[in-house]
């Protein structure tokens, strides 16, 4: 009879602990698919942050290639370059070696003797007083600029600096622009009219340049284009304007380190022609007191024929000219104001800044990025802020300026 009593209550319990297994059992393999999924979630994201760097790194090394390779392009360029300045210097070397030879032939070696220094100062120096006494015979000009007499403002057009320019031996009614302190595109139009009725240069022709040029001191002369090359210290392009092509390059020994005018930083080397020729104006290094140096240039092969050192700051300066073998030398403030000349040097010294007042120019006040002289005209061409001027100009002869006894 107790084993009948006890019997519902055993099942009971076996039931209950049953229930109970299995729930602790469902349980426990709820928490193992919760565990399960976190670790896949984890993955995931582990492998979408992978695919990301992936792709980071495609991308870099994308980048990578197309740097690589426009410096491979740029390595070629500087190549051909470079290649091209080596056949210039072989036959400048060949040249060399030719005028050596011809010299030795015409004139037999000396004896090595010694030699007092003073006795070389005096041979120096009457080689320089013959050097200019020859300049001053080869040339018959002797103007002297003694006032600029009106200012006309022809156009305004371009960049706020930039240089506009006339060749005086050859085509001169043609005009050539070139705006801004680089750039590759020279644009020439074929008279002042044709310059001063178009406004979009459609009917101007553009001739590209082999090489950028750089600041503003650009000449045009005889059918060439001479201009500092941008990117070099001191090398002179001689570029034909018909064609576009390089005729010849130098390198100006001294130049290119200092700007040639302080209140004009862009300008490194300026180039000029007048009645003498074609000349280049530079400046020492600050260094060296940063006075104005000018070079006489022979306009066909590019030789130096020779330089003087001036007594001319470069600080203060915003421009110069050459008339006559006399460099005319433009100053002005930081803050723009009436441009004057205040410094002048005659390589041929017959006159200096002592025997000329300040020349003023007309009154517009503002700062030139370019001044130069065209002798066929008598004028200066200006580039004033963006306006293209031309200034007419009062001249006598040098040697009236020179008191008599």
């Amino acid at each position: 009879m107790l084993n009948w009593v006890l019997l519902p209550r055993l099942l009971v319990f076996l039931l209950l602990t049953h229930t109970f297994g299995q729930a602790q059992r469902m349980t426990q393999d709820a928490l193992l698919m919760q565990y399960i999924e976190r670790r896949i979630m984890l993955l995931e994201d582990r492998l979408e942050k992978c695919n990301q760097d992936m792709n980071k790194y495609v991308r870099e090394f994308r980048d990578f290639r197309k740097e690589i390779t426009v410096r491979l392009d740029g390595l070629n360029i500087y190549k051909t370059e470079f290649k091209n300045e080596v056949e210039v210097m072989g036959s400048r070397i060949e040249r060399i070696e030719k005028d050596i030879d011809y010299l030795e032939a015409q004139q037999p070696t000396q004896p090595c003797v010694e030699v007092d220094e003073k006795l070389i100062e005096e041979q120096i120096q009457q080689a320089e007083e013959k050097k200019k006494a020859k300049l001053r015979m080869v040339s018959d000009c002797d103007l002297l600029l003694t006032g600029i007499k009106s200012l006309k403002i022809v156009k305004k057009a371009g960049d706020m600096q930039g240089s506009w320019i006339k060749d005086p031996a050859r085509d001169f009614h043609k005009i050539y622009f070139l705006s801004g302190t680089s750039g590759n595109v020279l644009i020439e139009f074929a008279g002042i009219r044709s310059f001063t009725e178009n406004t979009g240069r459609q009917a101007a022709k553009r001739v590209v340049l082999p090489f950028a040029w750089r600041g503003t001191g650009h000449v045009a002369f005889n059918g060439f284009l001479y201009y500092h090359r941008n990117d070099t210290l001191n090398q002179i392009v001689k570029v034909d304007i018909r064609n576009g092509t390089v005729k010849d390059r130098m390198l100006l020994q001294g130049a290119g380190h200092t700007p040639v005018y302080q209140l004009s930083p862009y300008t490194f080397i300026d180039m000029a022609v007048d009645e003498q020729g074609l000349w280049a104006i530079h400046a020492e290094p600050d260094d060296g007191g940063g006075t104005i140096v000018i070079t006489k240039i022979d306009h066909s092969s590019l030789a130096v024929e020779h330089s003087w050192h001036t007594s001319c700051s470069s600080k203060g300066a915003e421009a110069a000219f050459m008339i006559c073998g006399t460099l005319y030398v433009v100053y002005n403030t930081h803050h723009g104001s009436r441009s004057h000349v205040q410094c002048i040097y005659d390589v041929a010294d017959i006159v200096t800044s002592t025997d000329l007042p300040v020349l003023y120019f007309p009154k517009r006040y503002g700062r030139h990025s370019m001044i130069h002289y065209n002798h066929r005209e008598r004028q200066l061409y200006a580039w004033d802020e963006g306006y293209q001027t031309i200034y007419k100009l009062l001249t006598k002869k040098k040697l009236e300026s020179r008191p008599t006894f």
